[in-house]
């Protein structure tokens, strides 16, 4: 199942590593704990769908990837249950929302997004503004996955709006840099199964993302936009992924 040359695995090796950092570099082991009940739950879960449908017991590097990031999202202050409880609905949500055999949501942000809803969980975001480790790595995977593009879309549209609200603001443009979510950017926005399949379909991705998320932060929500926003475009895909192309086969 785990292969030094799948990216998957190289993604668990990568995060699973980052996540003993900052528990070092933090001195908050409660963290770790927090990052192994997600996974322990996530692979629980998705190990018992799985077998459910087809009778044999397999354990998915997607469903530890799923876990891996609702450690890193969710606050290591909270209970234990609501990792659980949270993995549960990652894990359901690829099996029960589906379009045309494809999950529609990315199953980490649908289950940290509903659990907060429904339990009141709070995130953290752990290690997101660490650009000096998440840019370079963050950029190996989006072009080994080609998702390149939606990074590309997010950060013009990021760098539009709110550089147009500093120059209003009159604070520093270099300012901008320190409000990007990098974790955010790296791991979660460029998820594979729920981005789309087109080049022109991938900037229009990430570009809706950004915009979605000024506009919210800018209404004063008090979820997290990240999340929603996420989602939202999640949502889109299908349609996204009806742009047609031009000749050429360029999109």
């Amino acid at each position: 199942m785990f292969n030094l040359k799948s990216i998957k695995t190289q993604l668990i090796l990568y995060l699973a590593c980052l996540a003993l950092l900052l528990a070092v570099k933090d001195k908050d082991f409660s963290f770790l704990l927090a990052v192994l009940t997600a996974v322990i739950s996530a692979l629980a879960v998705e190990a018992s769908v799985l077998y459910l449908k087809t009778k044999t017991f397999r354990i998915t590097e997607s469903s530890v990837i799923t876990g891996l990031i609702i450690g890193f999202v969710l606050s290591s202050g909270e209970v234990w249950w609501k990792f659980v409880f949270a993995s549960t609905l990652a894990i359901f949500s690829k099996h029960l929302i589906r379009f045309r055999k494809q999950h529609i949501f990315n199953p980490a942000a649908f289950g940290i997004f509903l659990s907060m809803i429904l339990s009141g969980a709070y995130t953290q975001w752990r290690g997101t503004y660490l650009w000096y480790i998440l840019v370079p790595f963050g950029l190996y995977f989006t072009q080994k996955i080609k998702k390149i593009e939606v990074v590309t879309g997010y950060a013009i549209i990021s760098l539009v709006l709110f550089g147009m609200q500093a120059l209003l603001l009159k604070v520093p443009l270099g300012n901008i840099f320190g409000y990007f979510s990098y974790f955010y950017i790296f791991v979660m926005i460029i998820e594979p199964k729920t981005t789309p399949l087109k080049p022109a379909g991938k900037y229009l991705f990430g570009a809706g993302i950004a915009a979605l998320i000024f506009i919210l932060t800018e209404a004063g929500v008090r979820f997290d936009a990240e999340l929603l926003s996420l989602l939202a475009m999640n949502a889109t895909v299908p349609l996204l992924n009806k742009i047609p192309l031009k000749r050429g086969g360029v999109v």
